[in-house]
């Protein structure tokens, strides 16, 4: 949402065939890490969309996988994904895919910077009558707004990120740093 000095595209990663699958496997264990329980993962199409799919994904093969598998039985977490708008045509839907009232779910973003995405997420799930668990980003800007304007829209719910943007500076320079040694 807002004008930086740098771009955090991470869609270089969770379209990646690797790097989303790590993507969606990080998101679970730092869901597990807080405890956190679902039905569904789901977010804001165009950043949410690869992000949704790989931690979907993730899910099913920890859920059914054999015994090689760390955490065989795991929930699934289906998934789900917010229009900007309601759909003029066809269903009409805002929310396709996963979409039952009562359900407990968490709201995911590639990047937060002003929150904008993400709250427009947030609000679309809790209009659909589903339960938000938590917000989840890949990364956080660290922005003066954009946490405190998610915080706030969550109501209480966790926020949690996988990285900072200062953690992907920071590694970025070292990479840069290491391939001119």
């Amino acid at each position: 949402g807002g004008t930086s000095d740098y771009y955090v595209d991470c869609r270089t990663t969770t379209l990646h065939a690797e790097g989303g699958r790590l993507t969606g496997h990080a998101i679970l264990e730092l869901l597990e890490e807080h405890g956190i329980e679902a039905d569904a993962v789901g977010g804001l199409t165009m950043g949410a969309d690869p992000i949704v799919s790989n931690v979907a994904t993730a899910s099913a093969q920890r859920a059914l996988s054999g015994p090689a598998q760390s955490r065989p039985g795991a929930p699934l977490l289906h998934g789900f994904l917010v229009r900007k708008a309601e759909k003029a045509h066809g269903t009409g839907r805002r929310i396709e895919g996963f979409n039952s009232p009562g359900a407990r779910v968490v709201i995911v973003d590639d990047v937060c910077t002003t929150g904008a995405s993400t709250i427009n997420a947030i609000e679309a799930a809790r209009e659909a009558g589903m339960i938000v668990a938590a917000v989840v980003c890949i990364v956080e800007r660290e922005e003066a707004n954009g946490r405190p304007a998610v915080e706030a829209a969550a109501q209480g719910v966790p926020f949690l990120s996988l990285f900072t943007a200062e953690q992907v500076r920071a590694e970025h320079i070292k990479q840069l740093s290491t391939a001119s040694s």
